[in-house]
């Protein structure tokens, strides 16, 4: 029987298509940089920073000359954050580490947009980090704004639409609506990240883990969140 020579084309570049697509899933696949270290060793060295910062006891570690010139070569952080820009919540200070030490992501409102999934995705896949914690605050004046409903009065933009789901999930629920707010913000980060294109299957796997904490203003201390 003569086959259809239009019918054979296509069929070969459907097969070339899907051959390609697997050696191309496995390049990626491979290209995932080797943990720098585990996520649970990874989030007790930032918590036992806290608490040294929290005791006023801080070692203010990898802070040398040599650490410069170590981490010049290459980076391979162990952990990776995404914070508010609020000046008064400075990752490396307030989990008491140094150079090359914390991946970190800030903007106002801990929000994740695009940028920051594929900011967050580059530390993950290309740099070692096996644990991402998103941390909010207490007081924050990104979510103070959003609850205020400024984004009513005129003064939407992309910051306060991120913010907005919190805001609406927490509505009338006991307690202050700010905080709520933050706390509701945390957890909506969290799973946008952990189901996103770039990094669901490795959270999915259990290779990646994304975690939750709130930072008090007051005491510096770090709040996990379950």
């Amino acid at each position: 029987m003569i086959r259809n020579p239009k019918v054979m084309v296509k069929r070969f570049v459907l097969l070339a298509l899907v051959a390609l697509s697997i050696v191309t899933t496995r390049a990626v696949i491979a290209a995932v940089q080797a943990p720098t270290m585990s996520a649970g060793d990874a989030l007790k060295l930032l918590l036992e920073g806290n608490q040294r910062f929290i005791d006023g006891k801080l070692e203010h570690p990898n802070q040398t000359v040599a650490r410069r010139t170590e981490v010049a070569k290459g980076q391979h952080p162990f952990a990776a954050l995404l914070a508010c820009s609020d000046s008064r919540t400075p990752p490396e200070i307030i989990f008491d580490r140094g150079l090359g030490d914390i991946f970190v992501v800030r903007v106002a409102g801990n929000v994740a947009d695009q940028v920051v999934i594929e900011s967050l995705d580059y530390s993950v896949k290309h740099l070692g980090v096996r644990v991402v914690m998103i941390l909010g605050h207490n007081r924050c004046g990104a979510v103070t704004a959003a609850v205020a409903g400024h984004e009513e009065e005129g003064d939407v933009g992309p910051m306060l639409t991120e913010l907005r789901p919190a805001v609406e999930a927490s509505k009338g629920a006991a307690g202050n609506p700010v905080e709520n707010a933050v706390r509701e913000n945390v957890k909506l980060v969290m799973k946008k990240i952990a189901t996103s294109e770039e990094l669901s299957a490795m959270v999915k796997s259990g290779e990646l883990q994304i975690v939750g904490g709130i930072y008090d203003l007051d005491t510096g201390k770090i709040e996990m969140m379950k």
